[in-house]
C-alpha cells in the first residue's frame, strides 16, 4: 500500500450515485495514478461492490469529476476511477451539496475588503467550474471575487470564486451563480 501515492491524495471527495444523489463526503487516503483509483475510509450507505457512482474531487486548483466503480483491495475500499459522460447540457455537471460557508473577502470594482462580519451562505450545487449559493439578498453583484471558507468532512477549504449570475430567489435571499478561480486546502 505504500506505493499509492498521487495528486489526490488528502483532497476533499464527494460521492454521488448514478442519478446523482449525494451520498457521502470523506477525505481520499491515497491515490494511485497508475491503477487510477482512489482509497476512501469506507463504502457510502446505499453502494456496494461493483456498483458505479459519481465523484466529484475538490482538487487544486479546481476540482475534478470521474465516474468510478466500487471496489474492495486487500479489505480497503477502493473507487476505480475513468472519465464521466455529461448527461447535463452545459460544459460541466453540477451535482448537489448543502452545505454552509463563510465569505470573508470580496473584492468589489477592484478593491479588495476584508469583510468584519462574514456573509453566511448555504452551497446549493458544484460542478468542476464553479459552485452555486444562497445568500442574504444582493449581497454581490455579477463580476465581484470573493474567498469563501468551508469545512467538509474535517477539512478546510478556501475557495476563490467569480460572481457571474444572480438570481432572485425571495424576498430574503439571492442565488449566486460563480465561476472557481482557484480551490486551496487550508487545513
Amino acid at each position: 500500500m505504500s506505493s499509492l501515492v498521487g495528486d489526490f491524495t488528502g483532497n476533499t471527495v464527494f460521492i454521488y450515485n448514478t442519478g446523482g444523489d449525494h451520498l457521502a463526503s470523506t477525505v481520499i487516503k491515497e491515490h494511485d495514478r497508475i491503477s487510477k483509483q482512489i482509497m476512501i475510509s469506507s463504502i457510502p450507505n446505499g453502494l456496494s461492490i461493483n456498483d458505479e457512482c459519481k465523484i466529484l474531487i475538490l482538487s487544486s486548483p479546481s476540482p475534478c469529476e470521474f465516474s468510478g466503480k466500487i471496489k474492495r483491495i486487500g479489505g480497503n475500499p477502493f473507487i476505480g476511477l475513468f472519465q464521466g459522460q455529461e448527461k447535463e447540457n452545459r460544459g460541466a455537471a453540477r451535482y448537489s451539496i448543502k452545505t454552509p460557508a463563510l465569505i470573508t473577502t470580496m473584492t468589489t470594482d477592484g478593491k479588495t475588503i476584508s469583510l468584519q462580519s462574514p456573509i453566511k451562505v448555504d452551497l446549493i450545487n458544484i460542478s468542476t467550474s464553479g459552485v452555486r449559493f444562497r445568500a442574504p439578498y444582493y449581497s454581490m453583484d455579477v463580476d465581484d471575487q470573493f474567498e469563501m471558507h468551508l469545512i467538509i468532512s474535517n477539512t478546510r477549504k478556501k475557495i476563490t470564486a467569480k460572481v457571474v449570475n444572480c438570481i432572485d430567489s425571495g424576498t430574503e435571499t439571492t442565488d449566486y451563480g460563480c465561476i472557481f478561480i482557484l480551490v486551496e486546502q487550508t487545513g
